[in-house]
């Protein structure tokens, strides 16, 4: 089943004509994000979605902008922390965390690596 995940990925990257593309098309256009607390939304693009998500620490402002970015919805913000259980698995961006909540984890550490990010298994 992986294998099939990894070919879907290898396919997308052979049809856009560079890995750089990729990378640079999960960047572009991307909000700046800033502030306290975290933001819950789905989270969906022309690679893939639609995926339960909630991303922290992200302010108000931001979880608005995260909400209109892409094919994004609903976004709501929230003073705590994202919720632990139910957790597929953590996308480590550094100065944000991307919390999963729905979506097959092997196919989300990829994506994970396409967002530049460390992919962090439930325990």
């Amino acid at each position: 089943m992986k294998i099939n995940q990894i070919l879907s990925v290898a396919a997308a990257v052979v049809a856009l004509g560079s890995t750089s593309t990729v990378f640079a098309a999960a960047h572009e256009g991307g909000p700046e994000i800033s502030g306290e607390g975290s933001c819950t939304y789905v989270q969906e693009n022309m690679f893939a979605g639609p995926f339960d998500v909630c991303q922290e620490p992200v302010g108000a402002e931001s979880c608005t902008a995260l909400g209109e970015t892409d094919d994004n919805a609903n976004a709501v913000h929230a003073a705590g922390a994202c919720a632990s259980e139910g957790l597929v698995g953590t996308c480590d961006l550094g100065a944000t965390k991307l919390r999963y909540y729905s979506g097959d984890a092997g196919g989300l550490e990829i994506g994970c690596g396409f967002q530049g990010g460390d992919w962090v298994a439930v325990e």
